[in-house]
């Protein structure tokens, strides 16, 4: 048996989230001992040789679309998907050759569609087996069900970042679908469980807020513009993370608003730990990590992505977090406290499953070594 397996992650760049959430994955391997090799675009790259150094990387960006100032982000994506298309194809055959020269054993693809390959045991990774479609075309949701489908079962795994059962996270996106025979549940993926810092206790009157920048452009600076507008007339200290891995810890201010260009995790769990009030996107991993991290949060969507909308609306519903709209922002909003509870069970069974899971594409792997030997 191979005891050592060369394992690829290749995470979407459509934001730092799916490279963030394989941080714990890449964690997982690498402790059992197994070449972890990180292949994306550099901003992800940067990510993980901040928070994992030691393992291997390749330049191998993926597609990575704008958005528009004026249109829905759907139509923005609708637009794009010739050239989406295009990239899938050539990531595709791309993928063969990365394969042949440093001896891969399996691929984990976070949400990336062609990076699966006959040859070698492959995962991909996704939170949305529905990929939620505006109110108006929701009558055609499952074309993309069944579309989503074709591409998850090319793959060996897919795994699914979240909790089976009602004490789920993402709702109708994966738990009103019938989900193909190769899918698992991981469990919920957060960096914080690798570099979890000491928990501080810090005087209410020095409590500041947090506010976590993500997403795409232009919307990340339409936030950032509006919310330093209503903050800085707020007598208490405002850190903003920029979410820019590439220009290292750098601080910058004025008055009582601090800019981090980009925070190692242990600093940033300390900060949010510390924080009165955290604002955030309501993106998927965003909202893992503040679980993770036992951190409420007022959650912004990102205007006209029906994932972050959804996600904002139905957790809201469960009380674990608050939202309100970007075009509702202004001097009158509450910031709501950080403080959350919620069920005790999702740590240690993301644990569990996110174990059953890796163990599972080990024996996979290790079954289709003999083959490849007998064959």
């Amino acid at each position: 048996m191979k005891k050592r397996y060369n394992i690829l992650i290749c995470p979407l760049e459509w934001g730092l989230g799916h490279a963030a959430r394989m941080i714990p994955v890449a964690s997982y391997l690498s402790n059992l001992g197994h070449n972890v090799i990180i292949a994306s675009g550099e901003e992800h790259l940067s990510l993980f040789r901040n928070e994992l150094p030691g393992l291997s990387y390749i330049n191998f960006p993926g597609f990575k679309p704008s958005y528009s100032r004026f249109f829905p982000q759907y139509l923005s994506l609708l637009f794009k998907i010739p050239g989406l298309l295009f990239h899938i194809a050539r990531e595709h055959n791309r993928l063969k050759s990365i394969i042949t020269g440093n001896e891969i054993d399996a691929v984990i693809s976070d949400n990336r569609f062609g990076l699966w390959n006959r040859k070698i045991i492959t995962v991909y990774v996704t939170h949305m087996p529905r990929i939620p479609f505006p109110f108006p075309f929701r009558f055609l949701e499952p074309v993309g069900i069944a579309l989503h489908r074709l591409i998850i079962k090319r793959y060996n795994h897919c795994w699914i970042p979240d909790l089976p059962g009602e004490e789920n996270i993402s709702g109708r996106l994966s738990h009103s679908v019938v989900l193909t025979s190769n899918t698992r549940f991981t469990g919920l993926l957060s960096k914080f469980s690798v570099i979890l810092p000491d928990h501080v206790d810090y005087d209410e009157e020095t409590r500041h807020n947090t506010v976590v920048l993500s997403g795409p452009e232009p919307q990340k600076g339409i936030l950032k513009k509006k919310l330093v507008t209503i903050l800085k007339n707020r007598k208490e200290n405002t850190f903003i993370l920029e979410g820019k891995p590439l220009a290292g810890k750098q601080l910058s201010g004025n008055g009582n608003i601090h800019f981090y260009s980009h925070l190692p995790a242990g600093e940033m769990a300390q900060l949010l730990w510390g924080s009165r009030c955290v604002v955030a996107r309501s993106g998927y991993t965003t909202i893992m990590e503040l679980i993770s991290l036992q951190t409420g949060a007022l959650l912004i969507p990102t205007p006209g992505q029906t994932e972050q909308e959804y996600l904002a609306e139905y957790l809201s519903g469960k009380g674990w977090f608050s939202t309100v709209s970007q075009s509702k922002l202004d001097d009158t909003i509450k910031l709501p406290d950080v403080k959350a509870i919620w069920p005790s069970r999702i740590s240690t069974e993301s644990k569990n499953l996110l174990t059953e899971a890796i163990n599972e594409l080990l024996i996979d792997l290790h079954e289709n070594q003999e083959t490849c030997k007998s064959g």
